[in-house]
């Protein structure tokens, strides 16, 4: 079992960067592919990103190939996505899941989850 902790979030401007990280807890964190998955007010949750266990692979959600980047530092047990050129519609919850299975954009892939942290664009 793994436990997940995000942070980093909060309020940028439009055209912004921010960094959210997720620090795992245990020793078998590098077998775990990581996603990101995000939730809007009144909106399902919805895939973001995700990476292999040892990094070498990386899968992402149309809306935002391009301007994130899902990374990870498996002795560090963290993972990381980077969000540049944010847009008011990037507003949501960020969660931190572990699974594993990499080209899946489901929640339903992902039995870990971490409490998620808030990041905000403002227009």
């Amino acid at each position: 079992q793994v436990q997940l902790v995000e942070s980093g979030g909060g309020l940028v401007q439009a055209g912004a960067s921010l960094r959210v990280s997720c620090a795992a807890s245990g020793r078998t964190f590098s077998s775990y592919v990581m996603g990101w998955f995000r939730q809007a007010p009144g909106k399902e949750r919805e895939f973001v990103a995700a990476i292999s266990g040892s990094g070498a692979s990386s899968y992402y959600a149309d809306s935002v190939r391009g301007r994130f980047t899902i990374s990870r530092d498996n002795a560090k047990n963290t993972v990381y996505l980077q969000m540049n050129s944010l847009k008011p519609e990037d507003t949501a919850v960020y969660y931190c899941a572990a699974g594993f299975t990499l080209y899946s954009g489901s929640s339903r892939s992902y039995p870990y989850w971490g409490q998620g942290t808030q990041v905000t664009v403002s227009s």
